[in-house]
């Protein structure tokens, strides 16, 4: 049997095989794969045959996780050749005895990398040709440089592409496909393409454009997509799972020379990516159902999907490559990075969140964090559609946001908090004057009186910034009927409680925390940043300004829930803390929809009179 053995900290990979059966994996003396790692328990699971099968059992409590599921003691788990198996920083799969399979995991791995390379020396030719030794300057709005860039870059490929394998051919026109596939995916969703960097038609070949085009068409085809801008996520998936199925079924009728053209263009793709766009981020970057990218180092990209993060096969050819495509992400916004001012925060032209931080603050490379802003905005009718919250719950806050109440989002990082304040902002009246502030925008409301503010961080002679604080301050001489504070996490809510407190009812914001009472005490914590006060009034303050806590989370598998949506009622007598009062409880997170407590919030009944709410709300 064999097997690949990948560790990420190094990004190495190895071939092991191994005649044992069953077969013990740790870091101890005799098992059968030897792990020398700290996160590697002496005996840590062990792989065995059951007739035509294989199941992994885990030995140790040390971690072992395939396909990003966790695999308990005396629970064993069945695996398949490819199937992903982490223990530590390792990555392990089995590979197919008859033979590699490119649509395996381990073996793409490998030919991804080998791809790599391959592209790296191509780059490094055209760059020697071109003369150039920094790309983020490039003018790529000249035609003509433009050109001169292609036509260099087909000679280098019209004589590379002769020296690859079959295999490598095979998985290059296997990736070109799988990323037109999706492509058309989202243009027939979106009405959309994506970037193409082509200028000269005359490296094109008209007849072999036309037969992908088609095959393309047909592979989407046999594909059972919506083609909705709303499911565009439920699409990609759908075309993601079934896309290696399809691809057999059409691959004998790829010709060797269409197959050579489609490599070129391929290799032409990611090479023209790291000259002109984004690099590896650039597909990344227009996939709908990508919600953030994370990059560490030059070797490891990964992303959020789905509201889960996995790693990707791509990389950067080099350190100096990532940092000048960040340079070409941050220039056009007037932000810079270098060891002076090593760390970044920015916000893209489309509404995305940028962070960078490179050395000496990052011991592991330049690293950048992207949160992409979506192109299509949640209502609570998708948020319903999805599990996120019931709809007696959707029903209750559509009032309690028109009653103008005061709600505070409380949740986790990426739990959703933002969505979920941008989906009840839209309750707001269109006749009211709305104030948001923010870090970085990301609000999109569809009233027509919207004041949008934003805070700007110091230049680089420490000068300029304008906190939320000061925002906040300076949006109460603005008039506004409500503010809305994306995210208190300063002195700032002190600012906010007491407009709250001074008529400007039906303000919202989100907040870092785990669960409504612990909501509070935050609160009371950024409050003492702002000033030195008793903790009782402090309390007092917070329970006359704030109504309603709205706790949101996210789960282990990716889905973001509501799971309290809860009433600030008073100080308790006895313990002198703020009393929290459940009204919507998830008690199962298997079952959306969140549970009435019983109890009614002291404000239903004012909200009932005015014909806001029914009582069946709660029922």
């Amino acid at each position: 049997m064999e097997l690949w053995l990948h560790d990420h900290s190094k990004n190495t990979r190895t071939t092991l095989k191994v005649e044992a059966d069953p077969i013990l994996i740790g870091r101890e003396e005799g098992c059968s794969v030897v792990i020398r790692s700290p996160f590697v328990a002496r005996k840590h699971a062990r792989i065995a045959r059951r007739g035509n099968q294989f199941f992994i059992e885990a030995l140790a409590h040390a971690g072992t996780r395939v396909a990003n599921r966790e695999v308990l003691p005396g629970a064993p788990a069945r695996i398949d050749f490819g199937d992903e198996v982490q223990i530590g920083q390792f990555t392990l799969a089995l590979i197919r005895p008859e033979g590699r399979d490119a649509g395996a995991t381990g073996d793409a791995v490998e030919l991804q990398r080998r791809l790599m390379g391959f592209e790296q020396q191509v780059h490094a030719e055209l760059v020697e040709r071109l003369n150039l030794r920094v790309t983020a300057g490039l003018n790529k709005k000249d035609p003509a440089y433009v050109n001169q860039i292609l036509q260099n870059l087909e000679e280098i490929l019209v004589r590379r592409v002769a020296e690859l394998d079959d295999e490598l051919i095979e998985h290059c026109v296997r990736l070109h496909l799988h990323r037109m596939v999706i492509a058309e995916v989202v243009r027939q969703c979106q009405g959309r393409l994506q970037t193409d960097y082509r200028t000269d038609e005359r490296l094109l070949d008209p007849e072999r454009e036309r037969v992908i085009v088609e095959l393309v068409a047909s592979m989407v085809d046999v594909m059972p997509l919506i083609f909705d801008p709303t499911s565009v996520a439920d699409d990609l998936n759908l075309a993601e799972e079934s896309f290696d199925d399809i691809y057999k079924q059409f691959r004998d009728s790829i010709q060797r020379e269409l197959r050579r053209y489609v490599v070129r263009r391929t290799m032409s793709k990611d090479v023209q990516d790291i000259m002109l766009g984004l690099g590896p981020l650039q597909d990344l970057l227009e996939l709908p159902n990508v919600s953030e990218i994370m990059v560490v180092g030059k070797d490891r990209i990964y992303v959020e999907k789905n509201g889960v993060i996995q790693p990707t096969t791509r990389s950067f050819f080099s350190d100096d490559v990532l940092l000048s495509i960040i340079e070409r992400i941050l220039t056009p916004v007037g932000r810079r990075v270098d060891h002076s001012t090593p760390l970044v925060d920015a916000r893209l032209l489309d509404g995305s969140r940028v962070n960078v931080i490179i050395s000496p603050l990052s011991l592991v490379g330049p690293c950048l964090t992207i949160r992409k802003f979506g192109w299509v905005p949640f209502t609570i009718d998708d948020l319903i559609e999805r599990g996120s919250i019931s709809e007696p719950c959707a029903t209750f806050l559509q009032g309690c946001v028109i009653g103008r109440k005061n709600i505070i989002i409380s949740g986790g990082t990426g739990s959703g908090k933002t969505t979920l304040l941008n989906t009840l902002s839209a309750y707001a009246r269109p006749n009211e004057r709305i104030v948001t502030i923010e870090e970085s925008a990301e609000l999109k409301l569809p009233q027509p009186h919207i004041v949008g503010l934003e805070g700007r961080p110091a230049n680089i002679e420490g000068k300029g910034a304008y906190t939320i604080r000061e925002l906040v301050r300076n949006a109460l001489r603005m008039r506004p009927d409500r503010i809305i504070v994306g995210e208190v996490r300063g002195p700032e809510a002190l600012d906010m409680l007491q407009a709250m407190n001074t008529g400007h009812d039906g303000s919202l914001s989100t907040l870092h925390s785990n669960n409504p009472s612990d909501a509070m005490q935050r609160l009371e914590t950024l409050i003492l940043m702002a000033v030195d006060m008793p903790v009782r009034a402090i309390r007092e303050q917070i329970v006359s300004a704030i109504d309603l806590v709205v706790q949101i989370a996210r789960f282990a598998d990716g889905r973001r829930r509501v799971t309290h949506i809860s009433e600030v009622a008073e100080i308790d007598r006895d313990t002198g803390q703020i009393r929290i009062e459940d009204i919507f409880v998830l008690r199962d997170p298997e079952q959306p929809r969140l549970r009435h407590t019983g109890y009614l919030p002291t404000f239903a009944e004012g909200l009932i009179e005015r014909g806001i709410f029914e009582v069946g709300v709660f029922l």
